[in-house]
């Protein structure tokens, strides 16, 4: 067989693969046969967008694919589901190591050659995203893909949301656990999002189960993007692939394997070019592996930017609601929670407390020592009150005031605690409060008891003065 003349034969950059197989079934070199003029050029014609990601220049027929592009097990799955197995393959995607996208096609070719199996692959690379490319799918990865969207933009329950979405992945792939971790490479910390395990199992949540054995698994999770060399996924299949893995990773392979799982499937979820999270599956259905792939490709896209918009949601919500300088409520959430208890006064709480706080001194301190001194002042009070009223709601309610609102409490802890705020100023002479307070258990009127605890936080304010006549506020 003319298998140059057969790469010849096609227009857009094509090369003819090879892919050895043993008596047991598995395989050894996956070569590069032959290449087309244009394909040839990918490597070689430092114009073409390629050019500059390969390892060599110098095309050389019947080379293994290496000497090009680092070792990538999913490409040896995508050729060996093409050449062995007769499967056509189909992918639009972005490997981290390039630059481009890379839309790839692969079809079996007839073998004239014992142990040996042939495909042919084509390839056009895209500097930016096509979302005609990316949409060009098939049929079934197209109605996975498409309800995913529709679960993923068609509700407000986030969380909900994406247990659902974990669940459908999870039953996609035939995985025992599927699971969404987030991460935090700033804070070197990941969290689970969501997970699902099979019926029947008895397995503990993801959550727990990485609490209980691990003591930090951000230090498993930051290995990954090294362990996936560049490309778009890790999908560990069988013993052979968990040999690479085991080379590449073996502290994370040695784990894996201590907890019973034979197989993975891994993707990083990436938006704006940071890695949001991953979703894995393990002990899959490896029968399945080119469908979940070409599935996964497509739906973790979608899952970040859920995920992304999100976050930038509680950014915004924390925004608006927190104070940037003390880390508690500001006075907008304070407003909104007013408003709440108000118009929830038919289901009043068995006791209502609320303390006024106004921190003595912050002038003179913003006068002698600066605004940067004056704002770690803050930074303490609130911490201060953050401390005694832990079971609190702690609002900012203006420059120096603070207020808490604690629902449930005894008048006798109220005081005792109110106390502890007032004995700071024996203790810390920068940090002073002039204190009031309102204790309900009859209407818990919330408007009612802020103006009662205003006004004996005023008189602790007049009564502050006289003994320290020099710190009255000078505007």
């Amino acid at each position: 067989m003319d298998l140059q003349a057969l790469a010849d034969s096609f227009e857009p950059m094509t090369c003819i693969m090879s892919v050895e197989v043993f008596p047991d079934g598995s395989y050894g070199n996956i070569r590069i046969v032959a290449g087309n003029k244009a394909y040839v050029n990918s490597i070689e014609n430092p114009d073409n967008i390629a050019f500059a990601e390969m390892l060599d220049n110098k095309f050389v027929p019947d080379s293994p694919y290496e000497r090009y592009i680092p070792k990538d097990l999913n490409f040896e799955n995508a050729c060996y589901a093409a050449a062995v197995l007769k499967k056509t393959f189909h992918t639009y995607m972005h490997p981290e190591r390039y630059s481009f996208w890379v839309d790839m096609y692969m079809m079996p070719i007839v073998s004239d050659k014992p142990g040996i199996y042939y495909c042919t692959y084509t390839q056009e690379l895209t500097p930016e995203a096509d979302t005609k490319r990316m949409s060009n799918v098939d049929s079934t990865v197209s109605v996975s893909v498409l309800e995913t969207c529709i679960k993923l933009r068609g509700t407000d329950k986030f969380k909900h949301t994406m247990d659902e979405v974990i669940k459908d992945i999870r039953e996609m792939c035939g995985a025992q656990v599927c699971c969404i971790l987030l991460t935090d490479f700033a804070e070197k910390k990941c969290s689970v999002l969501c997970d699902s395990a099979a019926p029947g199992l008895g397995l503990m949540p993801v959550g727990d189960y990485l609490s209980q054995n691990y003591t930090n698994f951000f230090d498993i999770v930051a290995t990954w993007k090294d362990t996936i060399a560049g490309s778009t996924c890790l999908i560990i299949q069988n013993e052979n692939d968990m040999e690479v893995l085991r080379e590449r990773n073996p502290v994370w392979c040695e784990s894996m394997q201590s907890s019973g799982i034979q197989s993975i499937v891994l993707y990083p979820l990436y938006y704006n070019g940071e890695t949001l999270g991953y979703i894995w599956a393990i002990n899959f259905d490896t029968e399945n592996t080119v469908r979940i792939r070409a599935t996964l490709e497509t739906t973790s896209f979608f899952v970040a930017s859920e995920i992304a918009n999100n976050q930038l949601l509680e950014q915004l919500e924390t925004m608006s609601t927190v104070d940037m300088l003390t880390d508690v409520y500001n006075r907008n959430a304070l407003n909104k929670r007013i408003d709440e208890l108000v118009k929830n006064s038919d289901s009043t709480p068995d006791s209502l407390s609320v303390v006024y706080a106004d921190l003595n001194g912050l002038k003179q301190v913003n006068d002698s020592d600066g605004h940067v001194a004056g704002d770690n002042l803050l930074k303490k009070a609130a911490n201060v009150f953050k401390e005694v009223f832990c079971d609190g709601e702690i609002y900012r309610a203006g420059g120096d005031e603070f207020m808490a609102i604690v629902i449930g409490i005894s008048k006798e802890e109220l005081e005792m605690r109110v106390k502890k705020l007032s004995s700071y100023a024996d203790t810390d002479g920068n940090v002073s409060f002039s204190l009031g307070y309102c204790f309900d258990n009859t209407g818990c009127n919330i408007r009612k008891a802020m103006s009662e605890a205003d006004k004996s936080m005023y008189k602790n304010k007049q009564q502050f003065y006289e003994k320290y006549p020099d710190r009255r506020r000078k505007d």
